[in-house]
């Protein structure tokens, strides 16, 4: 195998043309180091993403002022230069000022949109590979404030291993970036100014669940608690009126039903409209806006959620996407547990508010909910924004499981010693006790573990202590092996991801 240096001396003996090395595909990784999709030209510099002493870095070649913005280690090349970059955030800023594809933007107007989020910053050149030339636009910087904490990331790291993995794959037709269930105003304030182009807001700690419980006697003392002004506006928006939301649907309040969900809503209602007015409206780049009401202890009724959408966009708020609790369990990792004639008949009722109002139904923990996803992608009528991302994780486990068994059998252990602390984050059904003995299973068998609901949640919700875990020596105990595992198995991580996320497209009916 050469390096990356030959590849630079084949590209002057081209005549700077990158056009013709390129059409070489994936014979310059094999041969040069070289990512193909990378090369490219801009004025009289090349750029392209290699492998450098078994790193990814950005490789600059041809001086000049682009040249000289990066940061790096310079090497000689005959009578020119190159500069071997660290593919790390600083570089990454000036990536997206030089290539204006490597930064994310709204997904505004587009139908089918998947947030793709990735915990470890490995996965996205595996899901472009997968939409590349598909009608999905992949938002692929997608990261919660519990996320970024558990695995010790940056909105910057996140957003900066979307571009670099844009960039590598050559990828020019757009994604975006989502700072997700955001519940401050800070935080929220934090990912815009990091360029993040989606806020999902998580208005659970405004939505009082309480009320849903209160019998008719207690909501009204409550209700009349409310500002007079308040009660009169909304009552007569609300009260004694009809709304045609379809040639299927109409939505009607009865007096009580009426006043809880004000009681549950109203203020989550008036905290979106603030974040709105103070951090989004103003802003001279567009911003989409998911209003997440799925943290709640009921489902959402199609009453609730009508008056929702309704308050916010009388409040002068532009919504892109709006997330209900559907009835049923939406699980991580797993398939959806629930009666589906039921998850039928209420779904189809939150799209067509949502398409009466002029937003895409949101889904959150949406991944591996085969079972529902055929009735997501025709209810919808192809109109819905689906979030994935401990799914893309458990494909990274999965690879581990295969190529490094010592590793995985490690992890297993800690995961399940651990499960416990894990629970404190997130909610799951897995059942410790019907998990095989790892020490009973054959290496080839444990791949299989990732096909098995209670092992699949086990190592789903534990990422965040496996990534954190350390020896008595201050050293990773598993993070540096699983980045090291999974860097020299890119090819079929990414193939694993292809899989496993286009099945998710299929049953969508997005491919």
């Amino acid at each position: 195998m050469g390096s990356w240096k030959e590849f630079c001396e084949l590209y002057d003996a081209k005549n700077g043309c990158p056009d013709k090395l390129k059409d070489q595909g994936n014979d310059l990784l094999s041969e040069y180091g070289v990512y193909p999709d990378s090369v490219r030209k801009l004025d009289d510099t090349l750029f392209f993403i290699a492998v450098h002493n078994r790193q990814k870095c950005l490789i600059v070649y041809g001086q000049g002022n682009v040249y000289d913005k990066f940061s790096g280690t310079e090497v000689a090349i005959g009578s020119r230069k190159a500069k071997v970059c660290a593919m790390n955030n600083e570089n990454c800023k000036v990536l997206r000022s030089v290539f204006d594809f490597t930064n994310p933007v709204s997904h505004h107007g587009h139908p089918i949109t998947i947030g793709l989020g990735d915990r470890l910053g490995l996965a996205s050149p595996g899901h472009i590979r997968l939409i590349r030339d598909k009608k999905v636009f992949p938002v692929l910087a997608q990261q919660s404030i519990r996320e970024l904490n558990l695995t010790g990331r940056t909105y910057e790291d996140v957003l900066s291993a979307a571009s670099w993995a844009v960039f590598q794959e050559g990828y020019t037709s757009g994604f975006g970036a989502d700072g997700d269930h955001l519940k401050t105003p800070d935080e929220v304030k934090m990912a815009l100014d990091h360029g993040f182009t989606m806020i999902t807001l998580d208005c659970s700690e405004h939505i009082d669940n309480a009320a849903a419980s209160l019998s008719a006697e207690e909501a009204d003392k409550r209700y009349s608690q409310l500002p007079e002004a308040e009660r009169k506006d909304l009552e007569t928006k609300y009260l004694g009126k009809k709304f045609k939301v379809s040639d299927n649907l109409e939505i009607t309040f009865g007096e009580h039903e009426f006043k809880k969900i004000v009681l549950v809503y109203a203020k989550a209602v008036r905290f979106a409209v603030e974040i709105y007015n103070n951090f989004i409206k103003g802003l001279d780049r567009e911003v989409d806006l998911e209003m997440s009401i799925d943290e709640t202890l009921t489902s959402t009724t199609p009453q609730a959620h009508f008056f929702v959408a309704s308050e916010l966009i009388d409040g002068g708020v532009k919504i892109t996407s709006l997330a209900p609790r559907f009835c049923g369990e939406f699980q991580k990792g797993i398939d959806y547990i629930g009666d589906v004639e039921q998850f039928t008949g209420e779904f189809g009722m939150h799209a067509e508010i949502a398409e009466h109002f002029g937003y895409k139904i949101s889904v959150h923990s949406g991944s591996d909910k085969f079972t529902v996803f055929p009735i997501i992608g025709e209810l919808s009528g192809g109109k819905y924004h689906l979030k994935t991302a401990g799914t893309n994780w458990l494909e990274a486990v999965r690879i581990i499981a295969d190529k490094n068994p010592s590793l995985y059998r490690r992890m297993h252990k800690f995961a399940v010693a651990n499960l416990e602390e894990a629970k404190k984050y997130y909610h799951i059904s897995a059942d410790v006790a019907k998990i095989p003995d790892i020490d009973t299973l054959e290496d080839s068998q444990l791949p299989g573990l990732m096909d098995k609901d209670d092992s699949r949640q086990v190592l789903h919700i534990t990422y965040g202590l496996l990534l954190k875990a350390k020896n008595p020596d201050g050293s990773f105990a598993f993070r540096d092996e699983i980045y090291e595992t999974l860097n020299r198995y890119e090819a079929e991580y990414y193939e694993a991801l292809q899989r496993h996320i286009g099945r998710h497209l299929k049953e969508l009916s997005a491919i």
